[in-house]
């Protein structure tokens, strides 16, 4: 009910697109220009900038309605170009439900796969891990983060061996709140990380004071969770127009793309993952990844826009 009601929220806010740029079909903003892709410093590997997320989203039964939008978001995102896919055991069903559609669509190696360990004690977190990777049906993962830094230090060494052995390519910490910045900062100070992720927003701007730029001369790739603020952001424009400049300079058809493309207007954000399972809006947030981002003076007008709602 949740995920529905923030994909309704959404859908309102739609209505709000300038005169001057309809969204028209949707699939046509898949076509043309290439999506922008940043490198993960660690690989030096090239990711899309606009990824998806799985929570509240993918947490669905294994047939019926709800899978099937589940599957037309994910073949949306690779049609579209994306590949970064995010998940966690905290999502109840989401990583089986992805597991069982790269099963059945031969899609595993167009997917870049990012999954969490959220639970304490070593054994309890390696036994965790291998679940996870028997839901996603690979023996090697993309990316493993430590969820909401949950014995970050235990499960950071199991990490650390794992790589070694080529279990994982990555290991990451994350966060969902700003209270938790400094925690992720000693953290990543304190052990050697690949990726942070973090919440980060025109509404929970706070990890661009600090948190972002240590990760960016760390050299350390950064997820942006929360790009909407749970869909808050959406009911705040409701009713209102896509600033007429945001649509001339950046190309911005939709709210949505606004929002992002302000979030990836700062150059030390790798990824961000908006969840969903509305294939509609997958195609609509890619449309954030194409063509020109903010520079300074753009986002800063941007974020007085969206202060003066």
């Amino acid at each position: 009910m949740r995920a529905k009601a923030l994909d309704s929220g959404r859908r309102r806010a739609l209505l709000g697109v300038g005169a001057g740029l309809t969204l028209g079909p949707l699939t046509a903003l898949a076509a043309g220009t290439a999506l922008v892709k940043r490198a993960i410093p660690a690989t030096g590997e090239r990711v899309p900038v606009v990824g998806l997320g799985t929570w509240q989203a993918f947490d669905v039964a294994a047939t019926g309605p709800d899978h099937d939008a589940a599957r037309a978001a994910l073949t949306a995102l690779l049609d579209g170009g994306g590949t970064v896919i995010d998940s966690s055991p905290m999502y109840g069903r989401a990583e089986s439900v992805v597991g069982q559609l790269l099963a059945t669509g031969g899609l595993r190696q167009r997917l870049f796969i990012a999954t969490k360990v959220w639970t304490r004690g070593k054994a309890e977190g390696v036994a965790q891990m291998r679940e996870s990777m028997a839901r996603f049906g690979v023996e090697q993962l993309d990316l493993m983060q430590v969820h909401n830094l949950l014995d970050a230090a235990s499960h950071l060494e199991t990490l650390a061996d794992w790589k070694r052995e080529g279990r994982v390519r990555l290991l990451g910490i994350t966060h969902y709140h700003a209270g938790a910045h400094r925690d992720l900062e000693a953290a990543l100070v304190r052990t050697p990380v690949d990726v942070v992720q973090v919440n980060y927003s025109l509404a929970e701007p706070e990890a661009g004071q600090r948190l972002l730029g240590v990760c960016r001369d760390r050299g350390i790739a950064v997820i942006v969770n929360r790009p909407f603020a749970e869909g808050a952001m959406f009911a705040r424009v409701r009713g209102s127009a896509v600033p007429a400049w945001a649509q001339q300079e950046l190309g911005c058809a939709s709210w949505a793309q606004f929002f992002l493309k302000w979030i990836l207007g700062d150059a030390a954000v790798t990824v961000a993952i908006p969840g969903t399972r509305n294939a509609r809006h997958v195609v609509d947030n890619l449309g954030a990844a194409r063509g020109a981002m903010p520079d300074a003076r753009q986002r800063e007008r941007m974020r007085l826009g969206f202060a003066a709602l």
